[in-house]
């Protein structure tokens, strides 16, 4: 088994919630869905035909939150646009403002200190068993070759940076399965988690947790409809969370520490 593991970097971030085009919310964490984009946007898959390569049968994410994270809403001042024109008879459109302007509520995802903090994640991605051949193209475009499009977090004009990309070989990667309270320093499905553990009084211990339903999979290529979603737990801060767990984990030894982590779709 080996995982490869990379740090995405942002000012700010908004990965919209799925269920309405014009919706304000946005996830705290980037979906699975999410993850895909990226790292077809990265290897330069072309849009909408890489649902079906990249699916919860042949690659397995996993998502850690590495910067203390908050949201808080603004005001987005977008054109309004209700009469197209025609551009070849008349200059005049509402594209060009002639409409005006319309004040649009939008969740924005930031640090704590929105002024100097980024929003920071650590990305795991390993094949699922007997299905290394996407991972390996995967492996070999993130170790060897510069992205091919543009890297955001999110909406587009929301850049990203992709940094610290390695490889976890198979012996610094350990199976752990406890009865007791273990920490873990990624997202997890809620259904690996029996009990979680969260004490106020405890500084090195205190998290702030969210539970979020998320998009997982996409019906097939060029076909945006939800087949899968993943059901995650998670801490909005680098502190991992504390919790009794149904199912493996996964223990890494990277360079700089040693976590937990768990797959979102395992």
């Amino acid at each position: 088994m080996e995982i490869l593991s990379f740090k995405i970097t942002g000012k700010f971030a908004h990965f919209r919630k799925y269920y309405a085009n014009n919706t304000a919310f946005s996830f705290t964490i980037p979906p699975r869905t999410t993850l895909m984009g990226m790292v077809a946007s990265f290897m330069g898959l072309e849009r909408d035909y890489y649902y079906e390569i990249l699916s919860s049968e042949n690659i397995h994410f996993g998502i850690r939150v590495l910067t203390p994270l908050k949201k808080s809403f603004h005001r987005v001042n977008f054109l309004s646009i209700k009469n197209l024109g025609d551009m070849s008879k008349k200059f005049s459109s509402d594209f060009r403002g002639e409409g005006g302007r319309i004040q649009t509520p939008f969740e924005l995802i930031s640090g704590w200190d929105i002024r100097n903090d980024n929003v920071a994640y650590q990305v795991f991605i390993t094949p699922v068993q007997n299905n290394g051949s996407t991972f390996d193209k995967i492996k070999e475009h993130f170790l060897n070759k510069h992205p091919v499009f543009n890297i955001t977090m999110g909406t587009a004009n929301f850049n990203a940076t992709i940094s610290d990309i390695g490889l976890i070989k198979e012996n610094a990667i350990e199976n752990v399965n406890s009865d007791d309270f273990i920490l873990i320093n990624s997202a997890i499905p809620v259904d690996h988690v029996s009990d979680l553990k969260f004490n106020k009084d405890d500084f090195d211990s205190y998290n702030f947790v969210e539970e979020d339903m998320m998009p997982g999979d996409f019906v097939a290529n060029k076909n945006r409809e939800v087949q899968k979603m993943n059901k995650l737990i998670f801490s909005v801060t680098p502190n991992p969370l504390r919790v009794k767990i149904t199912k493996p984990c996964y223990k890494l030894r990277l360079p700089e520490e040693v976590i937990n982590i768990q797959f979102m779709d395992a």
